[in-house]
């Protein structure tokens, strides 16, 4: 049987992008639905202008270290549409980008929600389209719990093109969303709180990665509370849509506030795809594949975060990648998780890089761990009391370093290269062998003494 396409792809992220662009360069036929920006999530409401406002909240705290340093203080104020508008010309401008790039490859760009007919064929618009493979990289969305007023909330795809700057806001959560936006408006000296119903923000991360890092959330301005979780809200008057919102908790207190984040996960987005009339089975909400990328439907593959691995782009990225060696080599192998270098750019920001202390421990490794918590060198003139952890696992049955673990200015610069050590299986003994960058927070690293022996 003959197809208009020898691919189509659902879903313009990056996951979608890379497969598409690289398919088209080796020969297919293909064609891409979008129906929203090019460039999905990470490009147009994830981490691309998620860090562009860090780099923002960042002078918040700046302006009131500088005096040390000999600048004299003069009023700072912040005019947030300023921001939010040059950020969403940045945005354009990557869009723009996208589209040459798929251009330029060949691929066509088709602008709709695409939904399955059967397992060759998808309809957009009213019109159909058929093709031998169809990919579906639709990634998540923000997931917010069905609670009495749950419509007077924004998810992290508004926060980027809000009307004006809240004067006291209210984030809810405890992952990554929700405490990088907690820094990011407690950057912009916004009255910032942020409830989570857990003992501890960050679940899944070191345990005293978590613990260090909510401190120093506390210390920079953000009101944490955790053990706290929220019963409902409501308009404080019913005639003002815009205007302050009530929050019932559920042990009964009540609290105004001017904006209501809710950053609780995120989950596939996979309304509207009709993926019954194709055969396509779920796990857990998620769209199920094997380690080929290949749903219950032989011909449709699906990658990124609409499937239930690593919700990051770049591992997007690499799914597509080894789904192309796939299609195109016949290369079937497991796509590899293990040791993916991750950045929180909360403030401070966070890198983690290999297992965590807990996850050894269930495994039953046998392990030591470096540990050092210190000022650096910037605050002795700053002021501010913020500190940083560097943190270190290494394997006793080998000497290979297993986990990296860092809280402090540059984390997610540092990790990166870390990341490559640990990759390329790296002793403690290499680590120590490396000389360090002197004075820098990174040398830590490879200068852990006997005395810095976490007692376990």
């Amino acid at each position: 049987m003959s197809y208009q396409y020898d691919l189509f792809v659902i879903g313009a992220g990056s996951g979608g992008v890379r497969a598409s662009r690289i398919a088209a360069g080796k020969g297919y036929k293909v064609a891409v639905a979008e129906a929203s920006a090019l460039g999905g999530t990470c490009v147009n409401i994830g981490c691309v202008p998620k860090k562009l406002f860090v780099y923002g909240a960042e002078y918040g705290h700046g302006f009131s270290e500088a005096e040390g340093f000999g600048w004299s203080k003069q009023e700072a104020t912040f005019d947030w549409p300023t921001l939010r508008d040059n950020k969403t010309k940045e945005i354009e401008r990557l869009n723009g980008i996208y589209q040459n790039m798929l251009t330029k490859a060949g691929v066509e760009i088709i602008n709709g929600y695409a939904k399955f007919i059967d397992a060759h064929t998808v309809e957009v618009d009213g019109q159909t389209y058929t093709a031998e493979k169809i990919l579906v990289a639709v990634g998540a969305k923000p997931y917010i719990p069905a609670i009495d007023g749950a419509e007077l909330a924004v998810s992290s795809n508004e926060m980027f093109y809000l009307d004006k700057l809240p004067k006291k806001a209210l984030v809810v959560g405890g992952g990554y969303i929700a405490v990088e936006f907690a820094g990011i408006l407690n950057g912009f000296g916004v009255d910032t709180s942020l409830a989570y119903r857990g003992d501890q923000v960050l679940r899944g991360f070191d345990q005293d990665v978590r613990d260090f890092a909510s401190n120093e959330y506390v210390k920079s301005g953000v009101d944490l509370r955790l053990n706290t979780d929220i019963q409902s809200m409501r308009l404080a008057d019913a005639s003002q849509a815009d205007g302050a919102r009530i929050v019932t908790f559920k042990d009964g207190r009540e609290e105004s506030f001017d904006l209501i984040l809710y950053a609780t996960g995120r989950v596939p987005y996979i309304d509207g795809l009709n993926l019954d009339a194709a055969g396509i089975e779920l796990d857990k909400g998620a769209i199920k594949v094997n380690k080929n990328f290949e749903t219950s439907t032989a011909n449709v593959f699906a990658l990124g975060d609409v499937i239930n691995r690593v919700q990051l782009t770049p591992v997007a990225i690499g799914e597509a990648m080894a789904l192309i060696q796939y299609w195109f080599e016949g290369a079937s192998k497991d796509y590899d998780y293990d040791n993916i270098p991750t950045a929180v750019f909360s403030q401070p920001p966070i890198g983690t890089v290999g297992l965590s202390e807990q996850e050894a421990e269930a495994r039953g490794m046998d392990f030591r761990v470096y540990q050092g918590d210190f000022r650096a060198m910037k605050h002795t003139l700053s002021g501010s009391d913020a500190r940083c952890l560097t943190k270190l696992l290494v394997d006793n049955s080998n000497d290979k370093v297993i986990g990296c673990h860092m809280v402090g200015d540059y984390a997610g610069e540092i990790i990166q290269g870390l990341g490559i050590a640990i990759k390329a299986g790296a002793t403690k003994a290499d680590f120590d062998a490396t000389v360090g960058v002197h004075p820098s927070t990174a040398e830590e690293f490879v200068t852990f003494s006997e005395g810095s022996l976490k007692k376990r």
